[in-house]
C-alpha cells in the first residue's frame, strides 16, 4: 500500500507530460517524508544514477500518491 512507505524504500515515481519526452517511471530511494497533513505527505527521492543521467537532477519531491509506488 503506498501510504506504507517509509525512509530507505526503493520505489519508482511518475513524472507526467510537463517533463516533455522524459515522461515515464523512474526509480530511487526514499531519503525524507515531509509531513503536509494528517493524510498527506511529500516523499523526497533520489532517484537512481540513470533517471540523474536523464532528467538532469538529483532528488524530486512527489506529492500526488498516484505517482509514487514501492517496490519492495
Amino acid at each position: 500500500m503506498t501510504s506504507a512507505i517509509q525512509i530507505r524504500e526503493r520505489v519508482k515515481v511518475y513524472l507526467d507530460s510537463k517533463f516533455g519526452d522524459k515522461e515515464g517511471w523512474y526509480e530511487g530511494v526514499v531519503f525524507k517524508i515531509d509531513p503536509y497533513s494528517e493524510h498527506r505527505s511529500f516523499y523526497w527521492v533520489e532517484l537512481d544514477e540513470d533517471a540523474q543521467a536523464i532528467l538532469g537532477i538529483k532528488h524530486i519531491s512527489v506529492f500526488n500518491l498516484k505517482n509514487i509506488k514501492s517496490l519492495a
